[in-house]
């Protein structure tokens, strides 16, 4: 390998360092703080993976390759992306302030090309791999072929192996055939808290090689090497192999004379061991005992390229020092340590940065300016400048056909809608791709994939068609299937969502993905659905069955916080459906709006952000109700998206409005028939979106405050109607607090029902009257808000 490379590298890694440590020091010490809290940077963190992150953006990487950055290594991000002139000036000196370069990279608010946010630990990891699976499925099904294929990065902090959905990610993976992925380990054995437990590498390739990864420990650099081949130096090797991982961290901390003592103490032998150390300085002792694998650029370039010579997926473990290179180095208190200006002031010396030149990109170098530059400007990373790629949007019908208007759950509507479109030859079908948790059939994609056939890499054929055993599904595994089947892991669903919500960025080719699950079991996939969502990845996630309405179930499968998730959760669009014909429209809605990527400014209509796009959240049913017998004209589709309409318009002397979502519109009609003879003008309004009526309200107020008196939103003009003296009822099969709301827009009076208590098992009458979300349970309310003559039907009839 020419030195003239290894040089500039080495060059670029001392830069590279010292404007992360210095970013991080102009946030905390320099930068006004009118609060007085502490900024943070995680200088240690960052510095670990200084030299893996010049080897890889510098040397390595091709603009295919997409990378997941470690959290804590962002400043080390933003310093690399400073050189190549992809970051400013102005956000590097904003870091972790408004508007500045993010803690930690972010596709959605940093400037300069992440690929992958990451931030939770161990997400960004996993979606290394399932966009890895993408990748596959893409060039499968032959698109993007006339680009080449990437390799899908992750720089993992050791203590980011603790995550759990690390390991689930890893047995999809094996079940998928892995190609094309690196995880590069920064084991610097310090996590927050402590230094890491021994032995723990060991455990890593164990299970790596398990699941079929190829293993590359690099453990020692090359000044090692050397030193392990002079005399006494394999004794030096096991020392080094042997030494405690708290003691090693110590001593790195203390320094080289530290170094001398403890090693002559324990090999020191008056022959060729003691001659061994005895020939170094401190300095270069310290040098010597710091030079591990991580921090070798020799042996960091050597094992990189050698894996872009085969497709196997690798685990790079990169053997480090948290804090190389600053005064933090090895101190177990390192991870939210911050130099002192005086430390700030002695590493500026050394590096030969003057004062005021600290963000000159090319201060203090010993190499002239325009090797540098030109070093810079031919990295193969950037030779086709930012690499966020799109795609052109698929178009979507006029209308989706709808079932025949008989007794349906929206469940079973939604596997007919699917189904429907599974029978056409139109782009729409070719580019959905569905995904499931093991609960495909439940969930009624079965028709879809006997359709469209499940995707694997190579030809499977179902056994059971084989040998003619007779199946209501017909399900062989192809590179031309459009499902992608995934075990019991609801955070790989969500992670596999955000990689294929994606596609369009990372792989130039759109898809439409549609996910689905159990309702209540989105809590335990919810960091990676806010994950997905963080990143704006594209997808609709249909969660069935939903709420305690899965009576015979009993409480573990009965949701009740899910539709404040659908509500609270960022750029995801939440639904309720009580209707097949709304879910039909719906469902069209979605596969636009989750290719929509327009301006963030509110339609003037509904005050809704609708044109940035997102992605989407069904929560249906499997109650079988009535079907109303209706055309859906434009107006009505209009309301259905925009969250609720009139299924009864109150009157002008109306004393009560139920207002119902999803599955207890039964109980809803039946409450307002019950009361018609003895509650004027009873309106019954049906909310199809909580989160949209919500979130438009709150627009509109946030418009008439910023000068436009107009500003109505959807919900206002519905209740504008209803006489200040109306309550309202409010039902919904989950927390009350969904429509709760409702009573703030005009100032009805309220009252709120819904499910506040785990669920059991029962019918839906049995649990629906035990949570008060029934028919008698309405008119009881409607009785206390509207207490005039007694309601004669209900309650006690």
């Amino acid at each position: 390998m020419e030195n003239s490379r290894l040089e500039i590298l080495d060059e670029l890694q001392r830069k590279v360092l010292w404007l992360a440590t210095w970013t991080i020091h102009n946030a905390n010490h320099i930068r006004p703080n009118p609060s007085g809290l502490k900024v943070g940077g995680h200088q240690a963190s960052s510095a670990s993976l200084a030299t893996v992150m010049t080897a890889l953006y510098f040397a390595v990487l091709r603009p295919e390759d997409r990378v997941a950055v470690k959290p804590h290594a962002s400043p080390i991000f933003h310093a690399i992306q400073y050189l190549f002139g992809q970051q400013t000036l102005e956000k590097l000196q904003n870091f972790r302030g408004f508007k500045g370069a993010q803690s930690y990279p972010s596709r959605t608010k940093d400037i300069d090309d992440v690929d992958f946010s990451t931030g939770s630990v161990g997400l960004g990891v996993a979606q290394t791999l399932f966009s890895s699976l993408v990748q596959d499925y893409v060039r499968a099904h032959g698109w993007g072929t006339d680009r080449p294929e990437g390799h899908m990065v992750a720089l993992i902090g050791d203590a980011e192996m603790d995550e759990g959905n690390i390991f689930e990610a890893l047995a999809e993976g094996w079940k998928h055939g892995l190609r094309r992925t690196w995880w590069v380990v920064d084991y610097n054995r310090q996590s927050l808290d402590a230094v890491v437990r021994e032995g723990l590498w060991a455990k890593f390739e164990t299970m790596f090689r398990n699941f079929g990864w190829d293993v590359v420990v690099l453990r020692h650099g090359r000044l090692q090497e050397a030193a392990f081949a002079e005399p006494g130096g394999e004794r030096l090797r096991n020392w080094i192999e042997a030494c405690p991982n708290q003691l090693y961290s110590a001593l790195t901390f203390q320094g080289g004379a530290a170094w001398r003592k403890r090693l002559l103490n324990d090999l020191g032998d008056q022959g060729p061991v003691s001659a061994l150390i005895e020939r170094r300085s401190d300095d270069a002792l310290a040098t010597l005992m710091g030079n591990l694998g991580g921090h070798d650029l020799p042996s960091l370039l050597e094992a990189f390229e050698h894996a872009r010579t085969h497709d196997r997926p690798v685990c790079f473990i990169a053997y480090t020092i948290k804090g190389f290179g600053l005064p933090l180095a090895g101190h177990k208190d390192n991870h939210a340590g911050l130099m002192t200006p005086d430390q700030i002031a002695i590493m500026r010396k050394a590096l030969g940065v003057r004062e005021g030149h600290e963000w000159e990109k090319f201060e203090g170098t010993s190499l002239p300016e325009d090797v540098l530059r030109g070093f810079l400007a031919e990295a193969p990373f950037i030779q086709q400048g930012m690499r966020r790629l799109s795609a052109p949007t698929i178009p979507v019908p006029e209308a989706l056909t709808a079932p025949p208007p008989t007794a349906m759950s929206t469940q079973h509507g939604f596997g007919l809608l699917m189904h429907e479109i599974a029978k056409t030859d139109s782009e729409l079908a070719r580019r959905i791709v569905t995904t499931s948790p093991d609960v495909t059939v439940s969930t009624n994609l079965g028709a879809w994939v006997n359709r469209r056939g499940l995707f694997a890499r190579e030809e499977l054929v179902d056994l059971f068609r084989k040998e003619r055993i007779p199946s209501t599904f017909n399900w062989s595994f192809s590179p031309q299937g459009q499902h992608m089947e995934l075990g019991i892991a609801e955070m790989n669903l969500f992670i596999m969502l955000s990689a294929l919500g994606l596609s369009h960025a990372i792989n130039g080719e759109r898809l439409l993905p549609v996910g689905t699950l159990y309702d209540p079991f989105i809590e335990r996939g919810l960091d990676a659905l806010n994950y997905a969502c963080y990143q704006d990845a594209r997808f609709i996630v249909v969660a069935t069955p939903s709420g305690i309405t899965l009576a015979g179930e009993g409480g573990a499968h009965q949701s009740i916080a899910t539709p404040l998730i659908g509500m609270a959760q960022d750029r995801l669009a939440s639904f309720e459906p009580a209707f097949v014909d709304e879910l039909a429209v719906i469902l069209r809605w979605s596969f636009e709006h989750m290719q929509r990527e327009g301006e963030p400014e509110p339609d003037r209509r509904t005050w809704l952000r609708d044109a940035l796009g997102g992605a989407i959240y069904l929560r249906l049913s499997t109650r079988s109700i009535q079907q109303p017998q209706r055309q859906m004209v434009a107006d009505l589709a209009e309301d259905v998206i925009s969250g609720a309409y009139w299924l009864r318009r109150p009157g002008p002397n109306a004393e009560i409005v139920v207002a119902y979502t999803g599955a207890v519109a039964p109980e809803a009609m039946e409450a307002v028939g019950l009361m018609a003879e003895d509650r004027r003008d009873v309106g019954l309004l049906a909310i199809t979106s909580a989160d949209r009526l919500y979130a438009g309200w709150t627009g509109a107020q946030r418009a008439r405050e910023d000068g436009i008196p107009g500003a109505r939103s959807h919900i206002e003009r519905l209740l504008g109607a209803v006489p200040s003296h109306c309550g309202l009822v409010t039902v919904v099969d989950g927390h009350p607090a969904t429509l709760g709301w409702l009573g703030s827009v005009l100032g009805h009076r309220t009252r709120s029902l819904g499910v506040t208590q785990f669920g059991q098992t029962g019918t839906i009458d049995d649990l629906y009257r035990e949570a008060g979300i029934d028919a008698d349970a309405i008119v009881a309310a409607a009785q206390g808000l509207a207490p005039a003559r007694p309601i004669r039907y209900g309650i006690a009839s």
